[in-house]
């Protein structure tokens, strides 16, 4: 801990165990972040003990921190506020600070007399638009839901002047759209499903239903059957599609859900908002460097919901923050009516949660170019070892001898969840002549971190660290290489695979003793692939290794050949075959060969000939 640290600990430990928000500063007396605390003392002199245990970003913010103030509060509900208010005003590079960017939405209806529906994010001509909403997602999937129920033409053809000119599109055939391009529509009956796609997009599914309804009945009774069925089978595509709308059976009519996900390098809270059991929007924000989940949570919401959003009378999390109870009544105060917070354990509530975090997880997965089954199995893994960080860069260790003879090891790496094979190595065991699994993993790990501190700017390759390690056997294993781990002042979580009589992986060991996978179809699959791969690229890499030791056995029989010719023979020929096909001067141009071996080696390949 360092002078600065100290000094400011100190500071920390005599402020009163008093509500109230703390403000960091920089030396040039900057304002880098802004926190509320229930106990003042208690709060900000955790930032000031051990960096250990700190994120990256928050070690970050206290090696900026030259000095802080703090304002004391009655409760820790005026905290809250004071906090947001200072976080507004001040903007800290620290703090969560979202930003509303994105803009209203449009229904453009073109003033062609055969009108056509779309949807726009700005007015960029005289046609009428409807609008605008905040929601883009529920303006989109409106109008598109819109054209397709009242089978109206999303094409650039235009009409009358595109009539007869081609053959309709697939959407006709598939009775997405009434194909007025074929002439044989008439104006009257395209006007009127116009009117009805608008009357439903102003008016929603239950309105929109009870219209065509009653126009389906007058039909009817007109004794035009023909028209009725038509309307009959709009309605039915209105149900059809406000069903799909709904995702799921939601019985609370009003809601929003936040979920959040992070790897350790970012995180991203997600967002979906129903309205009248429909999910009617959403959308994520990516947070670079998260610092602390629950301190980072209450800030999200306090921001998310101060952006003029409207605020629903049920919120459901993940997680429920500290203060929960203090944001409660934040949001009821701005709603002006009672706001429930709460946190499903199971039920249809707890599956839509999984659900928005899964997306969650998807969002980061697009941004690294990974898929979110990849990343799923990845968040499994480091829940099950308790790692602080998604494991991202995992490089996998095998030992392969023969009754100690061509001892090896190879490494692999897995980076996002798949095979990095580019950063594959191969090592040959040099220390000790036998068989000793143990020493073998002790060297090639010394060895990598020998290299490690080589290269670690360059931060590629040996230069990068992982953030697991995964040894192809049991407690031996990670006890032997444990102390390499302290040797090389190098903090990377050490696991070892174990296997089952059937050669099986069946679970994972670290100091902290065995941890059974089988439950965890997921994380078994995934391990058990990566033990296979490291395996097969160990035992690969023995098996040349033996082959060219019997290549080099027989070509050292030969007068004149002795270990080093016979290398270089192979190194430069490649395979015994070559050798024997190759001519006498072919022979005599090959590294460390002269005439006289060049010369017993040729006789040897053609003696019998």
């Amino acid at each position: 801990m360092n002078e600065k640290i100290r000094e400011l600990r100190k500071k920390a430990m005599a402020l009163p165990l008093s509500p109230g928000v703390y403000i960091m500063r920089d030396k040039t007396k900057k304002i880098i972040y802004i926190g509320k605390a229930k106990a003042l003392k208690n709060r900000v002199s955790q930032y000031f003990g051990s960096q250990n245990n700190h994120p990256e970003k928050v070690r970050r913010m206290v090696e900026n921190v030259d000095f802080f103030d703090y304002i004391i509060c009655d409760s820790e509900f005026e905290a809250l506020i004071l906090e947001c208010s200072l976080i507004k005003q001040h903007t800290p590079k620290y703090n969560i600070l979202l930003k509303d960017d994105k803009g209203y939405s449009y229904i453009r209806v073109s003033n062609d007399k055969w009108r056509k529906i779309t949807y726009e994010l700005q007015k960029t001509d005289d046609a009428v638009y409807i609008g605008p909403y905040k929601s883009s997602f529920y303006v989109k999937q409106s109008v598109e839901a819109a054209n397709k129920i009242f089978r109206l033409p999303t094409c650039n053809r235009k009409f009358p002047e595109d009539f007869g000119k081609s053959r309709p599109c697939l959407n006709y055939h598939i009775k997405q759209c009434m194909a007025p391009c074929t002439g044989k529509v008439s104006f009257k009956e395209y006007d009127e499903s116009v009117e009805q796609a608008l009357e439903f997009l102003k008016g929603g599914s239950s309105e929109s239903v009870k219209r065509l309804t009653r126009e389906m009945e007058l039909a009817a009774e007109n004794l035009e059957f023909e028209r009725a069925a038509k309307i009959r089978d709009k309605i039915a595509a209105v149900r059809k599609m406000a069903d799909k709308q709904k995702v799921v059976s939601v019985n609370v009519p009003d809601q929003d859900i936040i979920a959040y996900f992070t790897d350790g390098d970012r995180g991203c809270f997600q967002i979906f908002r129903f309205r009248n059991a429909s999910l009617t929007d959403h959308e994520h924000f990516i947070i670079n460097n998260p610092m602390d989940g629950q301190e980072e949570l209450s800030q999200f919401i306090t921001g998310y919901y101060s952006m003029n959003r409207d605020i629903p009378r049920n919120l459901t999390l993940d997680r429920l923050p500290e203060d929960v109870d203090v944001i409660e009544k934040w949001l009821s105060e701005k709603l002006g009516r009672r706001v429930y917070i709460t946190c499903p354990q199971r039920g249809e509530q707890a599956q839509l949660v999984a659900m928005c975090r899964n997306n969650a997880a998807e969002a980061l997965a697009q941004i690294k170019g990974r898929t979110s089954r990849e990343y799923s199995v990845l968040e499994e893994l480091r829940e099950l070892l308790g790692l602080e960080k998604l494991p991202e860069y995992i490089e996998s260790y095998d030992i392969s001898n023969l009754a100690g003879t061509e001892n090896v090891a190879g490494m692999i790496v897995y980076e996002n969840g798949k095979p990095l094979k580019s950063a594959y190595k191969k090592f040959k065991i040099k220390s000790f002549e036998g068989q000793d699994d143990f020493a073998s993993m002790a060297e090639v790990l010394d060895r990598r971190f020998t290299e490690y501190e080589k290269s670690r700017d360059s931060g590629e390759g040996f230069g990068r660290l992982p953030d697991l390690i995964l040894l192809d056997g049991g407690n031996g294993q990670v006890a032997a290489v444990e102390p390499i781990l302290r040797k090389h002042k190098v903090s990377v979580p050490l696991f070892g695979m174990v296997k089952d009589s059937s050669h099986r992986t069946r679970a994972v060991t670290g100091s902290g003793g065995e941890i059974a996978i089988n439950s965890y179809r997921s994380v078994f699959t995934f391990l058990s692939k990566m033990q296979d791969e490291v395996h097969r690229f160990a035992i690969g890499y023995h098996h040349q290794r033996r082959k060219n030791a019997a290549f080099r056995s027989s070509l050292t029989d030969i007068d004149g050949v002795g270990e080093v010719r016979a290398k270089a023979l192979l190194r430069h020929f490649g395979t015994i075959s070559n050798i024997r096909n190759a001519d006498l001067e072919e022979l005599e141009r090959c590294p460390k060969m002269t005439a006289y071996s060049a010369n017993a080696v040729y006789n040897y390949f053609h003696k019998d000939l």
